[in-house]
């Protein structure tokens, strides 16, 4: 589990300060620092940190995030899915055939040849993922956590920021891969309206580029939002599920585009 970091449990018989909240007034946008810095406040001085002993109902960082991962697993479960529905058409059109009345075997299925530029395109979506992947880890590093809690700067967004927009950049030089891939198609008609496969290649291809967009956008608000959210937590949390997103469309083109190569 990465490193969340929590303000601490504040005492309600503490007189409000001058911000009407009981206590010091902390609202974890880095005010003050939590107790434990390894994992994020709530100890009670013995090295427990009593995340069982909260009110029913209380939501922490922890919480917060998680509910977000969950919430993001039920909406990539719906895209695959659809996405195995769509494999299974695949499957079953190029299975199918007949006889013809001297009962010869026929079958109009005829591989598309996959564009060149899909491989280096490929390549380019999984140096993205990994570009994200690096972003991700940034926000969780404890060692410049705490400057960023305590409001002496934002290490942690900084150097996240600069992955994402790396990812972003190679995001979209992705997409423009693609492109060139169905401008090659699109070169040769006589072949794409005489092959069923080709029409599975750009319903494939396009499809997953429409999911691809919705990461763009994604990864363009995380970087609205590394700039201009005040909380650590809610940083973390928008750069945590954009690059799980973008993580498991990076793993959807991969199944894809093994199916589309050795698989016709």
């Amino acid at each position: 589990m990465p490193t969340i970091f929590t303000p601490p449990q504040v005492d309600p018989r503490r007189k409000p300060d001058r911000s009407g909240e009981p206590g010091d007034g902390d609202h974890g946008s880095g005010r003050r620092p939590p107790i434990d810095k390894r994992t994020g406040g709530n100890d009670n001085g013995d090295g427990d940190e009593n995340w069982n002993d909260r009110p029913v109902g209380s939501r922490g960082p922890r919480e917060r995030i998680d509910q977000y991962r969950i919430g993001l697993g039920f909406s990539l479960s719906a895209i695959l899915m659809f996405f195995i529905g769509l494999v299974t058409v695949f499957i079953v059109t190029k299975s199918n055939y007949h006889f013809d009345p001297h009962f010869q075997y026929i079958n109009s299925w005829r591989p598309t040849p996959v564009p060149h530029i899909v491989w280096l395109s490929t390549a380019v979506l999984l140096l993205s993922s990994v570009a994200a992947e690096f972003a991700r880890r940034s926000m969780f590093r404890e060692s410049e956590a705490m400057d960023e809690w305590i409001g002496l700067g934002r290490p942690l967004s900084r150097r996240a920021g600069l992955w994402l927009s790396g990812a972003l950049a190679l995001g979209i030089a992705f997409l423009a891969g693609q492109a060139d891939a169905w401008q090659q198609l699109a070169a040769r008609p006589a072949y794409l309206r005489a092959n069923t496969s080709s029409k599975f290649f750009y319903i494939f291809t396009v499809v997953h580029a429409i999911h691809l967009l919705l990461g763009l956008g994604a990864l363009v608000v995380a970087l609205v939002g590394l700039r201009n959210s005040r909380r650590l937590t809610t940083r973390q949390v928008l750069v945590d599920t954009t690059v799980w997103y973008w993580h498991a469309m990076g793993a959807l083109w991969l199944c894809l585009f093994i199916l589309l190569e050795f698989f016709q």
